[in-house]
């Protein structure tokens, strides 16, 4: 019996009193997804399988941006979240990824909920060319949520396309409660430049020997973003009833050959290479670069890596250094 119990607590995070401690925070499409295999690869962290379990964030605003997630459930109750890391082990870092935690206004007192759960916890924000990042936001919500409007016009009528990439705003809730020192920020160029220097970085700023794991070996992130995406005609009403869970269940029952013919009635195939980005490239423009300069001023230091949004088609010297803000250095 004593020992039934020993090994039930050592599998469960809540028994022993271990919280995770370690936060990928975002930003989206700026390969945290890679980020966190590469953190898991140390033998003393453990990552979640689980790819942006999101518990930190209203429920209410997380079942409006990520309703599949939402309906996991890992929000109703803390020892559910903390079942995520079970099969910790010894590992004496346990963390997780939720880009979801940093967008702002779509989301709103992460910080503040994070804060009262684990004071002590570490973060990683990964941040990229604001440009590029914007624009392959854009591609996501096409390929994964039925963004059917033109880039033009989606990225200048949701607010969320450059606010997600206006990293001093989401930083600020953060930087007030857990300080400089506990946030490591990092750029995607320079992890994917060099992740080996990253890796190394990373492992030291939290206390372990970077020894341990053999990076070298470890693949640059694979670009999954397919050439053409298939886009919804409808807008509006329509829309939303063609993607209402009563009309998705009915059609998983049609026969496979009426389904291909409804798909291909309600959608448009557009090639991404094919789309002109010279307009949305320059509102972009016009309006990150102030943004990156306010981000340059609080952590003292440019951005001289982000090629697309300095109009720039060559990379800076020094570009693949990874970036830790002045106080946490």
């Amino acid at each position: 019996m004593i020992s039934d119990l020993k090994d039930e607590a050592s599998a469960d995070p809540w028994k022993k009193g271990r919280l995770p401690g370690l936060f990928v925070i975002g930003a989206m499409k700026s390969g945290t997804n890679y980020l966190r295999k590469l953190l898991g690869r140390h033998p003393s962290i453990f990552m979640t399988e689980v790819d942006e379990p999101s518990y930190f964030v209203d429920p209410d605003e997380l079942k409006a941006i990520w309703p599949e997630m939402w309906a996991r459930g890992y929000w109703r109750d803390e020892r559910n979240y903390l079942q995520l890391f079970a099969s910790a082990g010894d590992a004496a870092i346990l963390g997780e990824t939720s880009t979801n935690y940093t967008k702002i206004p779509l989301v709103s007192g992460v910080a503040e909920r994070l804060h009262m759960f684990n004071p002590d916890a570490r973060l990683i924000y990964l941040l990229r060319d604001p440009v590029e990042r914007a624009v392959s936001h854009y591609w996501h919500m096409v390929r994964y949520h039925s963004e059917c409007r033109s880039i033009a016009a989606a990225i200048r009528q949701d607010p969320q396309y450059v606010a997600v990439s206006h990293y001093a705003m989401q930083l600020a809730p953060f930087r007030e409660r857990f300080g400089d020192d506990r946030i490591m920020v990092l750029t995607h160029e320079s992890l994917v430049r060099d992740p080996l220097t990253t890796a190394e970085t990373l492992y030291r700023w939290l206390g372990l020997d970077p020894a341990c794991v053999d990076v070298a070996g470890f693949k640059d992130p694979e670009h999954v973003t397919p050439e053409a995406f298939r886009m919804p005609i409808w807008n509006g009403l329509p829309r939303k009833l063609w993607q209402s869970s009563s009309v998705r269940h009915i059609s998983k029952h049609l026969p496979r050959r009426l389904q291909t013919q409804l798909r291909e009635a309600t959608n448009r195939y557009v090639c991404r290479q094919a789309v002109d980005l010279t307009e949305v490239t320059e509102f972009l423009r016009s309006i990150q670069r102030r943004q990156v300069d306010q981000l340059s001023e609080i952590l003292n230091r440019g951005f001289p890596e982000w090629t697309t949004l300095h109009g720039r088609s060559d990379s800076a010297p020094g570009a693949g250094v990874p970036f830790q803000s002045p106080a946490g250095r």
